[in-house]
């Protein structure tokens, strides 16, 4: 199955829904990260809210999420555009546990629960939107729900899930995102605290073979749903030479002459994809006149 999202809204327009599967796209993140079982989780499950998050945005808009709960992997950090572009990287990619007591990758343990998550916007106006709110799970999806109640003062329910095949391969991936709006009646929020509460792990459902559009159907109710558009999603890093060249310029010319003299060159590498960028002296020598 392709890697999309869809919008849509609910009960008359008074719920709004976002829902993807991202498998391929988290199996790519995966590979590049050569992320143990755990860690692939975690960082799935963030990459995955945070594509969901984007795809509130409008134009260039842009999204960073990062949360930092004091486990073992470090910092995950993500982000993601309008248009279903996203990358992430944990500080750590090879942490892994042995399965909780419900069965399940225990990403708590890998998370850690002391610490933040943090959410930065880029609107396109000169200060950007920041939030910032105390991790209280470490499970990923509550500390989403968790943020959105608390910054942004929506009431919203996320779910977000990964599961992993034996060779640390991605075998399914995915999310949804449900958000109340103002005008909501009891009965409907009452509907949907019960469908939710009910609802089955959304990375089985994708397993099965279930699309971002049959898993709002069977959340909220075929009938209750008007889809609204498509996008496709996939891992897209923004990283290149030049972007690492104005870098390397940044560091000033102390560092760059230790560069050419000691070294004879420098090698540099980008943290979400793990491409690397090699420079030659003759290039450093280049960066330092500039």
């Amino acid at each position: 199955m392709k890697d999309y999202l869809v919008k849509a809204t609910a009960f008359e327009g008074n719920i709004r829904a976002y829902s993807a599967v991202t498998t391929n796209t988290i199996e790519e993140a995966r590979r590049r990260q050569d992320s143990w079982a755990t860690t692939t989780a975690a960082l799935g499950r963030t990459m995955t809210t945070t594509v969901l998050m984007g795809a509130m945005l409008k134009g260039k808009d842009t999204i960073t999420v990062k949360i930092e709960g004091g486990g073992p992997i470090g910092a995950i950090v993500a982000d993601s555009n309008a248009k279903g572009d996203v990358r992430g990287y944990v500080s750590n990619s090879h942490v892994d546990f042995e399965l909780n007591e419900s069965g399940k990758l225990d990403v708590r343990k890998a998370v850690g629960t002391n610490g933040f998550l943090s959410v930065v916007k880029d609107l396109g106006l000169r200060e950007h939107f920041t939030g910032q709110v105390p991790i209280v799970s470490g499970e990923i999806s509550e500390d989403f729900t968790y943020y959105f109640a608390t910054s942004e003062q929506i009431p919203s329910a996320v779910g977000a899930g990964v599961l992993v095949n034996p060779d640390l391969s991605v075998l399914a991936a995915g999310g949804f995102i449900i958000q109340v709006m103002p005008g909501a009646t009891d009965e409907v929020i009452t509907k949907l605290e019960e469908r939710i509460a009910s609802f089955p792990p959304i990375s089985k459902l994708i397993e099965e073979g279930h699309n971002p559009e049959q898993i709002l159907f069977k959340l909220l109710g075929e009938e209750n749903v008007k889809v609204l558009e498509e996008l496709p999603v996939q891992f897209k890093c923004k990283c290149s030479k030049k972007r690492l060249e104005k870098a390397i310029i940044s560091l000033g010319k102390d560092e760059i002459t230790a560069m050419i003299e000691e070294d004879g060159g420098a090698e540099a590498s980008c943290h979400f994809c793990n491409e690397v960028y090699n420079f030659s002296k003759e290039e450093l020598e280049e960066l330092l006149q500039r």
